[in-house]
């Protein structure tokens, strides 16, 4: 080890805090400083990961200090300045030394007797301490872990296309082959094995345990060759002539994966996107019987599920199907772990992929690499990958400080929902709970039961005045229900009963009191009381716009929203959770960025005036389709998020009043999803009634996020109150950050007086068909 003095300057050449190196070391920032002022010294483990760390930083950055030869016993013969170090061609970054420490092999250090090299322009004589830096603590975890493996053979990327499967990832710089920097990436060039560089040799910044990515889609090319295509632009070679073989490969060379999204976390697996050409060459169906469809998976008896436990690996509940996960059981800290997509098994459901699945290999692999660069690697639909985001996001646990033994244990991580489930109020409890079981079998939980918080599906018929107008005009609220979930207080443990509760609007939970009182035609903007027409308005307390006739459960925010517009609340009854926090603002603001980000690429950025917005917005995603279905992914991620956190039972053989699989999980949290929704929908009714009260305008039809108004023109400007191209304080306003409103669709005033005639339905929801004006008779019912 070096001595104390050398450890501080090589951390400090570097530019690393003390932080960063104890987080990706495991131990606590005391424990650094009593091992880089020689008051302890590290053990175990930790004493190889720190040695490789220096010995990483200590390849980049020499002792400038030229050392005395011994002069009591005669040593080795000086080697030529000239041999002894290769100059320095310019100072290395701290990803640079730290990615040289990971790829050093253990050694010892260098005899003391070699000569320093000259002092030249390259090579400074002196090293000034680097200033404290925000290195990512998983850089130093890479290069404190020795990683053996050898890198895949690297062919050249197939021949670029004009659009649309050439355009790289606009956050992902051009891919470098892990081989000599030589290597020819023209379509022309034939295939050739390229002999890998040691570790350590991707670009800077990029973890060199996962240098090649998150994910790969395996395919066959025409010569039978099977090759895995990486984010970049990227193509290696796959030897593995197996599923088992492919798994090992995948975990030995491949070098895929990503680095955990939070200290305590865990690394995502590696995912394998298997085209039909793969499936067939390992000896998968291309497509799945009905019975394995209804099933979700092949059958155990499958020879390929048979290759994989003959290998000791092991498969998920959910056996192999679309989205299957192979591992082996975790020995330590270190897992071994790699998931599949297939997507023509289904796994990449239309809806909210679109096309995706049917794109070629070197698209789709763009398409989920995206996604995960900016989300996360998807770990199965977007519903589950929006719930596995927010577990990425706040681990349950975490390691605890050493106790009197030097032992680490694992302990709660605080924030987190824990790894533990906890049962819902009864309220908030769906039918057929357990925790409803005594119930009669026929009974029909009312409002004074059941807390009931669900997005607007309301309209009305249109007044005369309206009806004078021309257009039907539909604006829609941009990721509103994540726009809901920023800021929010929900609860983190168990819901603990209180009767005639005093209401506050900072404690999240399930709240009993009557709201029926509440006046929309006299309500209170800020300071001021204003009158409405609340004929024309819709209950801010019922999902179907209907008034109250008693009490009811609320979530906090619908309560509160009470009290806001003036009015005096008394609660009977609530359920409330003490132990809360702002769960849910990592992962609001992960998927923000995400959204924003392949927005931007689209070319709809967030500064633009409302003019200029409206302009972007149309055919934005025919600019570039494959950052199109990106966009699609990021919402569904954040409804279907959402709604995992209330799942239902799945599947035959359920009955209600037993529990069903995701009852399971600490993150089946009904409360919350309540919670969420009743933000939503409050800031829409808040915003309907700032735009009332200043221009008289109230809506037509609401259906979820989206708002239809009646307008003498054919655009939001034609009755948005724009001043100078300044919104109305507390109003919509046209953008495309999440809150903010865009441009739904258009229709003509006479279309929906005829399709309310069609159908008999004087109070049918126009805001469903706004978009394109389709209306089917299924869609009603008929």
């Amino acid at each position: 080890m070096p001595v104390p003095a050398e450890r501080v300057r090589l951390r400090e050449a570097a530019g690393l805090t003390r932080a960063a190196v104890a987080q990706a070391l495991g131990v606590r920032v005391p424990s650094i400083e009593a091992w880089e002022e020689g008051r302890a010294e590290p053990k175990a483990e930790r004493l190889q990961a720190y040695r490789r760390l220096l010995e990483g930083l200590a390849q980049r950055y020499p002792d400038p200090t030229p050392p005395r030869p011994a002069a009591s016993a005669p040593g080795p013969s000086l080697t030529p300045a000239s041999q002894a170090l290769e100059p320095v061609t310019g100072a290395p970054s701290a990803s640079q030394a730290l990615t040289a420490g990971a790829a050093a092999p253990e050694s010892p250090r260098a005899p003391a007797t070699v000569a320093a090299a000259p002092e030249s322009p390259q090579a400074p004589a002196t090293v000034a301490a680097a200033p404290e830096s925000t290195q990512p603590p998983a850089a130093v975890a890479a290069a404190s872990a020795p990683d053996t493996r050898p890198a895949p053979a690297i062919r050249p990327a197939p021949a670029i296309r004009p659009a649309p499967d050439a355009r790289p990832a606009p956050d992902a710089r051009p891919a470098r082959p892990a081989g000599p920097a030589s290597v020819s990436r023209r379509p022309d060039v034939k295939k050739a094995s390229q002999k890998a560089s040691p570790a350590g040799s991707p670009a800077d910044g990029v973890d060199v345990r996962f240098a090649h990515g998150p994910l790969a889609v395996v395919d066959v090319d025409a010569e039978g060759q099977v090759l895995a295509y990486c984010t970049g632009g990227l193509v290696l070679d796959v030897p593995a002539r197996s599923v088992p073989a492919l798994v090992d490969w995948t975990l030995g060379e491949a070098r895929l994966g990503q680095p955990r999204l939070s200290g305590p976390g865990k690394d995502a697996d590696p995912l394998l996107v298997l085209t039909q050409a793969a499936l067939e060459r390992y000896g998968l169906p291309a497509t799945l019987t009905d019975e394995e469809r209804l099933a979700g998976r092949i059958r155990e008896d499958h020879k390929v599920v048979k290759q994989l436990v003959r290998a000791d690996w092991k498969l998920t509940k959910r056996g192999l199907g679309p989205w299957a996960r192979i591992y082996r059981p975790a020995t330590g800290s270190e897992r071994a772990c790699v998931q599949l997509c297939i997507p023509s098994w289904n796994a990449l459901d239309t809806r909210h992929w679109g096309e995706a699945g049917q794109l070629p290999p070197a698209g789709l692999a763009r398409v989920l690499g995206v996604y995960a660069s900016r989300v996360m690697t998807p770990r199965g639909s977007t519903a589950v990958t929006g719930l596995e985001l927010m577990t990425a996001l706040h681990p349950p646990t975490r390691a605890s400080a050493p106790d009197t033994a030097g032992k680490r244990h694992s302990e709660h991580n605080p924030g987190s929902l824990g790894r533990d489930p906890v049962d819902p109020a009864p309220c908030e409890a769906p039918d057929g709970h357990p925790l409803l079981a005594d119930l009669p079998r026929f009974h029909v939980r009312g409002p004074e039961e059941k807390l009931f918080e669900e997005a607007y599906d309301w309209a009305r018929p249109m007044t005369d005045a309206e009806c004078t107008v021309r257009h039907l005009v539909g604006i829609d609220v941009n990721m509103a229900f994540a726009a809901g979930a920023n800021g929010l207080t929900v609860g983190l443990g168990a819901p603990t009963h209180v009767n005639n509760p005093v209401f506050d609007p900072k404690l999240p939970g399930s709240w009993l009191v009557d709201l029926s009182h509440v006046d929309l035609s006299k309500v209170k903007a800020g300071k001021e009381w204003v009158e409405l027409d609340g004929s024309l308005l819709p209950s801010p307390f019922t999902p179907k716009g209907e008034t109250p006739t008693g009490p009811a459960w609320y979530a906090t925010p619908t309560v509160a929203y009470a009290v806001e517009l003036g009015y005096e609340v008394r609660p009977t009854e609530a359920y409330v959770r003490y132990d809360n926090g702002r769960y849910l603002d990592g992962w609001y603001q992960r998927l923000r960025d995400a959204y924003l980000a392949t927005m931007a690429d689209l070319g709809v950025g967030a500064e633009l005036s409302p003019e200029d917005f409206l302009a972007a917005m149309e055919g934005y995603r025919d600019r570039d389709p494959h950052l199109g279905l990106v966009v699609s992914a990021i919402k569904a991620t954040v409804k279907g998020g959402l709604g995992k956190l209330r799942e239902r039972p799945r599947g035959e053989g359920w009955r209600p009043g037993e529990p069903w699989r995701a009852l399971a999980r600490p993150t089946w949290r009904p409360d919350i999803r309540a919670a969420v929704i009743s933000r939503t929908r409050i800031n829409l009714h808040r915003k309907i009634v700032k735009h009332a009260s200043f221009t008289g305008q109230y809506p037509v039809a609401i259906l979820s996020d989206c708002v239809v108004y009646a307008a003498n023109g054919p655009g939001p400007l034609d009755f948005l109150p724009y001043r100078e191209g300044k919104p109305l304080p507390g109003g919509f306003k046209l953008g495309v950050n999440p809150g903010l409103v865009k441009h739904e669709g258009t229709q003509t005033v006479l279309w929906g007086e005829e399709v309310r005639d069609r159908f008999d339905a004087p109070e049918l929801n126009l805001a469903r068909y706004i978009k394109d004006g389709t209306v089917t008779e299924a869609d009603n019912g008929e």
